[in-house]
């Protein structure tokens, strides 16, 4: 049977890294194509990885914990009697496991407190990722106070619960807060379902909670700046944005959405029993996905020598979270109800905050949509997302004072902003297509039909 190669798979647009958080087979297991054979992070979400051939799994060539290019060998998958060595040989032999935290240094004992502040906390490595909290942020320019060791008590509560293979049962999410803030996931009790460690139980202990017995937290008075770690959705963040900025030329159109009536619709079908709940972002969605379809321009991305032009609105949604910004897609929205719109897109940002987006979910967006409402943001311009052509800025729904036909008023109105690639398209065909969503917006029934 031939050898079958296993390798860090690209999982999503941006990927050029992946990092395995565990293998769920190990060496020796017998694998058949579609098997789940480990869970990868990366930088939009902890992705199951399948395999593609079957075997036995013989080699394990990056450990848990550490990273590897797109398409670099991970892994090697062929039957007992078969010959790998050439395989694992041109890979350049099994990689090296993830960089544990470096030991601490002894101290002269003249070294005093000055040199307990510079020596890293004594925290167990973290499985996931270096510890940053183990870091002593550099002091100050000119004199300062020495750093005063303080001793924090052991934890009261049990520790949290094992899965059975010595790894404790917490949330992905639970586990970067952890890895972040050097919290030991072993010492936490977890609240979440069987005893699963979850964000707030993290945040807890990170603000006073449990740490290891004995461990000394150097607390630096007049310390002026820490320097953070960069997560990898940052990282990719920070990469990409400047190739969107810098080379696409971007323009702007704003226009102001009477929201009296959207309002009104929305509260009545939200009021229904049975009903999925409605948000002011699922009628932009609605909204947007049908304007994309009368202005297929908009629905578009610059190719270099060419403008594609998409028949079919998969739009992206930007979710907010902790670490950096992602946008899962919602395919085929302008074949979607309302209420399809609302189910989908609640799942998809809850499954994104939780890093479980499939593959499909993270790609493949021919318009973006984002969202700052619910930060009470009256107004702003998002940066397009290569290769999509514009993405929709929208603020939040407020109460001012409006002049009617009536005379002066009370009413509720919207901000909207869309970026637009000027290699795609011009002023014109922006204002029309902003134009046509703002007319379905102030005009609700129609995207119910």
């Amino acid at each position: 049977m031939a050898v079958s190669r296993v390798v860090m798979p690209k999982l999503s647009e941006q990927m050029e890294t992946g990092k395995i958080i565990k293998w769920l087979k190990q060496e020796g297991d017998r694998i058949q194509s579609g098997d789940i054979l480990a869970e990868v992070e990366t930088d939009k979400a902890d992705v199951e990885m399948e395999a593609f051939g079957s075997g036995v799994l013989r080699k394990i060539l990056v450990q848990a914990g550490a990273a590897a290019p797109v398409g670099a060998l991970i892994g090697v998958i062929a039957e007992p009697g078969d010959d790998i060595a050439s395989v694992v040989s041109q890979a350049g032999g099994a990689a090296p496991a993830a960089a544990a935290a470096p030991a601490p240094k002894p101290a002269p004992a003249t070294a005093g407190a000055t040199e307990m502040a510079n020596r890293p906390a004594a925290v167990p490595p973290q499985p996931r990722r270096e510890d940053p909290a183990a870091r002593t942020p550099e002091p100050a320019a000119g004199p300062t106070a020495p750093a005063k060791p303080v001793a924090v008590p052991p934890p009261a509560q049990p520790a949290a619960p094992s899965d059975g293979t010595g790894r404790v049962k917490a949330s992905p999410l639970a586990r970067k807060i952890a890895a972040q803030s050097g919290v030991d996931l072993r010492l936490l009790h977890g609240s979440g379902p069987g005893g699963r460690v979850v964000r707030r139980d993290v945040e807890a202990a990170s603000t006073g909670g449990a740490q290891p017995a004995g461990v000394a937290v150097p607390v630096a008075d007049g310390a002026e700046f820490e320097d953070r770690p960069l997560s990898q959705m940052r990282a990719i963040i920070a990469k990409r944005m400047p190739l969107s900025k810098a080379p696409v030329p971007h323009f702007y159109v704003s226009s102001e959405v009477a929201m009296d009536r959207g309002w009104a619709l929305r509260e009545e079908l939200n009021a229904l029993e049975g009903q999925p709940k409605i948000s002011i972002n699922d009628f932009v969605i609605r909204a947007c996905a049908l304007a994309l379809l009368q202005h297929p321009g908009v629905n578009a991305s610059f190719q270099g020598d060419s403008i594609r032009v998409f028949h079919r609105a998969h739009i992206g949604i930007a979710v907010a979270l902790e670490e950096g910004l992602i946008t899962p897609v919602l395919r085929d929205a302008h074949a979607k109800s309302l209420a399809q719109i609302a189910i989908e897109s609640r799942d998809l940002a809850e499954r994104a905050r939780q890093r479980k987006l499939r593959a499909p979910e993270m790609s493949g967006a021919t318009f973006s949509i984002s969202n700052l409402g619910m930060f009470d943001v009256t107004e702003f311009s998002a940066i397009i997302n290569p290769p999509e052509g514009a993405i929709l800025a929208v603020g939040t729904v407020r109460k001012i004072p409006v002049v009617t036909d009536a005379g002066l008023g009370v009413g509720r109105r919207m901000m909207l902003t869309i970026s637009c690639d000027h290699r795609v398209m011009d002023g014109a065909m922006g204002a029309r297509f902003l134009q046509d969503v703002k007319h379905l917006l102030e005009e609700p029934l129609r995207l119910l039909i």
